[in-house]
């Protein structure tokens, strides 16, 4: 389960509430209230049932592949608390998730191996929801485990699943609050709200409170706030809507409507003149928030000042991103965001300092550019850029069915907070027609006080249906639909570059993916961080654009351009409107074949660069990736570096230009590169097009190779530790040396992976979070490489489990492999997880690009995952666990913990040669040994 987040991101952005003025609005609106045609309809259609206990039923049908995304929004979130009992909300989120009575088990349990995808949890201020996509074959079931946990929960909650749950939830808090800047919105809720208002306190609640609910407490949090009138229920997918909703009032038809619906209305509970407070934390940079209360989420007005914020803090041409971060060089980042709550909203300025810099002299530059931004409000260019954005993200959102942002989320949010999906529609209606002086009005409206009114309604009389869906059994799912990808088309331009096209023709989008055999492996021999910094450099300036220039065009062609790089490769993304493609392969090809590497850009990106090597010391995480490479590869090797590709503090600060160029020449060149398109063109389309952006594109001088000799794995496990002074949790991750991707034990490899560690009900998880409660999650991963790869098992625990959860975690790794292999149970389980959710990762043209960049990376078979159900189908335990003895060595593991020495040095060296380990060291964030 996800920590409390907000699902309300599709306002792309949002801002403080200005008055705008000048004459110079009026024309600006004049102009550009003529544009507004120029931007599609765009909507979602769907069904919509109030069964006669109260449920709201939605149904969106959606037939590009045999997927169905179940999304149940109930609401009530923790704006329904009381103080003194915060955090039932969340709580009930996670025991939810715990079993029910007719099925009193993990609900992942059910689901993973039926090949659910996307499927989570999460609780807000206003509302807690359960989301899922399954295969077609699945959605009885689906429906089925929804329904039992919405009416017939309570039988199952007892005190031991209480306690169990409030370790797991108080796991989470400290797991939050142990990251930097980890407590910085409990401070800023309780000092924007008054006292009692129910945004002040956050979702996750008070560890006081927590641990002073009662089993009657929850119970009756229960019976108030989850019955069928206060739910409401999604089905979007490949179905049809008479057989929906039969299935709904067959599932859900006996449940309770529950008690007569409560909900506060509007308080926007606005502030006057300017308050201030100070708090320390143990980070890297300071960081200047600056919070404003503003209209709730369905307000109009809400909607046309999110305009008005995306002009201040959306993308490099945003006014603050342009004054703070590229012009003046006083912070390493800048974001400007509207919290879309919905009986009132928050306007953030959020703002990283460069270290050195004060932050009063932030401040100031943001006050001069919210002053400017008051006397001469948005320009045309500004607001149709905004809209642009706008619009592309609804197109690609067409695309997804899924619960968290896709379009079973937004059917959903809008109901629930608005009483209509119709809102969606209506927002971007009023997106398309907004003028500067619309916002000028509206931002002028809001500088007055704000108003609370109480509107009491008559209760609808609601009544089950008395008849009750059978609860002996959870329903069958079926066989697992083996997967269709659409094939894979080949060709190569005049210069030699090779074309590798999927065709997708559900959206009106394409993406290009131009892959090179480089990455973070090929800083062997140049400064390390040379890979990522030449690829961040590509899009800041190419061609005929400066950096904001060419931002501003993409914005204009409603275009996604990407650079970046992983650990094998390097890569040029686009994401182009079908409507746009010419153009936006034109802005493409200059940014991959004709970047400038401006000076001055470099100066910058090294800056941010060396501020996130920064944060990645100060989060546990973030510091064992940065020095697990060289423990496991040594010192030579093309994987020895940090594992982020950030590169050292000293190797950063001295790259120039010509290291960047020289790398750019050597590495990303035609015979090294793939360029994989996937979406709605087809080869004789867009062949053509390439050739005339790329075929003039040579190669020079020899072709590179890395160096990815095998490792000798040590001949004994061995013990690093790392202070994180004052950290409240510590890591404790186990780490070796895999076989590589292309094994032909591969995929038997990542079902014993799955076992033991790779999903929620997995041997490591289910035994430090839901049995010892000692963490929110303990996992495992095998990562993808060309070469050894690495496999790692790790966990955030409380300060004091530090010692018993590195001896768990030690037993469960070797009873793996020794006195208890995976059992067929353990295999049925983690094969269907892995094939059934296939579909689900295959949905978008983006999702493709991924599965098809991990055929073309690694050299698997075209058929590779069409294949993949019947080769896992195939595999008994024996197999298995064969694999398992192939990849994990608990002879030979590497463990690495970080945390607060002071407290747990000692026994952990007490502890280390009870399991065989002769080698503890202390290094620092650098991975130097101290001691």
């Amino acid at each position: 389960m996800t920590p409390p987040v907000s699902t309300a991101g599709r306002r792309l952005c949002l801002a403080l509430c200005l008055m705008l003025g000048g004459s110079a609005i009026a024309q600006a609106a004049a102009q550009s209230s003529t544009k507004a045609d120029e931007f599609p309809s765009v909507s979602i259609p769907y069904e919509r049932h109030i069964l006669p206990n109260g449920l709201t039923l939605i149904i969106h049908e959606d037939h590009k592949a045999p997927l169905v995304a179940v999304n149940v929004w109930y609401h009530v979130g923790s704006k329904d608390e009381r103080p003194g009992r915060t955090g039932f909300a969340h709580l009930f989120e996670h025991l939810m998730f715990n079993g029910s009575e007719h099925y009193n088990d993990e609900f992942f349990r059910a689901l993973e191996p039926a090949g659910a995808t996307k499927m989570n949890g999460s609780t807000w201020y206003d509302r807690t929801n359960y989301f899922q996509n399954v295969p077609v074959s699945v959605l009885d079931r689906a429906l089925w485990l929804e329904s039992d946990r919405m009416g017939h929960l309570l039988g199952a909650v007892d005190q031991a699943r209480l306690d169990e749950q409030r370790g797991v939830v108080l796991n989470e808090k400290r797991q939050g609050e142990n990251q930097p800047y980890g407590k910085v919105d409990d401070f800023v809720a309780q000092a924007t709200y008054p006292v009692g208002h129910p945004y002040s306190w956050t979702a996750i609640g008070s560890e006081a409170d927590l641990n002073a609910a009662s089993l009657a407490d929850v119970k009756e949090w229960f019976q108030e706030h989850y019955g069928a009138a206060n739910a409401t229920l999604v089905i979007a997918g490949d179905v049809q809507p008479a057989e929906v909703l039969k299935k709904v009032e067959y599932y859900f038809g006996d449940i309770p409507s529950g008690p007569p619906l409560k909900h506060q209305g509007p308080w926007v509970a606005k502030m006057s003149g300017t308050r201030r407070a100070t708090m320390q934390d143990r980070v890297p940079q300071a960081r200047l928030l600056q919070v404003w209360n503003i209209p709730g989420f369905c307000d109009r007005e809400a909607n046309t000042l999110s305009l008005a914020a995306s002009v201040l803090g959306d993308g490099k041409n945003s006014r603050l991103y342009k004054r703070l971060v590229y012009k003046d060089q006083i912070a390493t980042g800048v974001e400007v965001g509207i919290g879309p709550f919905e009986i009132g909203s928050q306007f953030t300025i959020d703002t990283m300092v460069k270290e050195g810099v004060e932050p009063a002299r932030v401040e100031q530059a943001i006050d001069e550019e919210l002053q400017r931004f008051l006397r001469e409000g948005p320009t045309v260019e500004e607001l149709q850029r905004v809209k642009t954005a706008v619009f592309a993200s609804a197109l690609r959102g067409l695309e997804r069915i899924d619960g968290s942002g896709g379009k079973s989320a937004q059917l959903a949010q809008y109901q629930v907070y608005c009483g209509t999906p119709e809102r969606y529609t209506q927002e971007l209606d009023e997106i398309r027609r907004a003028t500067p002086a619309q916002l000028r009005e509206v931002a002028r409206k809001w500088l007055s006080d704000g108003v609370f009114k109480l509107d009491v309604e008559p209760f609808p009389e609601y009544a089950a249906s008395g008849q009750d869906a059978p609860r002996d059994k959870l329903p069958e799912i079926g066989a697992p639909p083996a997967l269709k990808l659409p094939p894979l088309q080949r060709a190569t331009l005049s210069n030699g570059l090779k074309l590798v096209l999927a065709e997708r023709h559900e959206a009106p989008v394409v993406q290009f993916s131009l892959m090179f055999d480089a990455g973070y492996a090929a800083d062997t021999g140049v400064k390390p961080g040379t890979a990522k910094l030449t690829l961040d450099m590509l899009d800041e300036g190419a061609g005929a654009y400066d950096a904001l220039q060419l931002a501003a065009r993409k914005d204009d062609l409603g275009a996604l351009i990407s650079t970046g790089s992983s650990l094998d490769n390097a890569y040029v993304r686009l994401n182009a409107l079908k409507a746009k493609l010419s153009e936006s392969l034109a802005l493409y090809a200059d940014v991959a074949l004709h970047p400038t590497f401006p000076e001055k850009e470099l100066q910058r990106l090294k800056q941010l660069q060396l501020a996130a090597i920064r944060q990645e010391k100060a989060q546990p995480v973030g510091l064992a990736r940065r020095i697990y490479p060289k423990l496991l590869y040594g010192e030579n090797h093309a994987y020895s570096n940090p594992g982020s590709g950030s590169g050292t503090e000293a190797s950063v600060a001295s790259i120039t230009l010509p290291d960047l160029k020289a790398f750019y020449q050597r590495w990303l060149r035609p015979d090294n590169a793939t360029l994989l398109i996937v979406g709605d063109t087809t080869l004789a389309e867009i062949k053509p097009l390439l050739e005339q952006r790329f075929g003039g594109w040579r190669a020079s001088g020899e072709k590179p190779v890395k160096n990815l000799a095998t490792v000798a794995l040590p001949a004994a496990p061995r013990l690093v530790l790392v202070n994180k002074t004052g950290a409240e949790q510590s890591l404790v991750m186990a780490t070796e040396l895999a076989p590589p991707k292309s094994d032909p034990d591969d995929i038997a490899m990542q079902l014993a992976n799955t076992a033991l560690g790779g999903n929620f009900v997995s041997r490591l998880n289910m035994n430090l979070r839901e049995d010892k409660h000692w963490s929110y999650g303990a996992f495992s991963a095998i990562a993808g490489a060309k070469a050894q790869r690495p496999f790692m098992a790790y966990a955030p625990v409380q300060s004091d489990k530090t010692v018993d959860s590195l001896r768990e975690m030690d037993r469960e790794l070797r009873e793996a492999v020794g006195k208890k292999p995976i059992d067929g149970k353990e295999v049925d389980f983690a094969r269907d997880s892995l094939v059934r959710s296939l579909p689900g990762e295959n949905e978008t043209s983006a999702e493709l690009a991924n599965s098809y960049a991990t055929i073309l990376n690694y050299g698997l078979p075209d058929s590779y995952w069409n294949d993949y159900v019947q080769q896992a189908q195939t595999l008994k335990p024996e197999a298995i666990n064969a694999a398992a003895q192939k990849f994990l060595k608990p002879q030979a593991l590497t463990w690495i913990v970080v945390g607060d020495l002071s407290k747990i040095e000692a026994p952990l060296r007490q502890l280390a040669p009870t399991l065989g380990i002769t080698q503890v060291q202390v290094v620092d964030a650098d991975g130097k040994v101290l001691r």
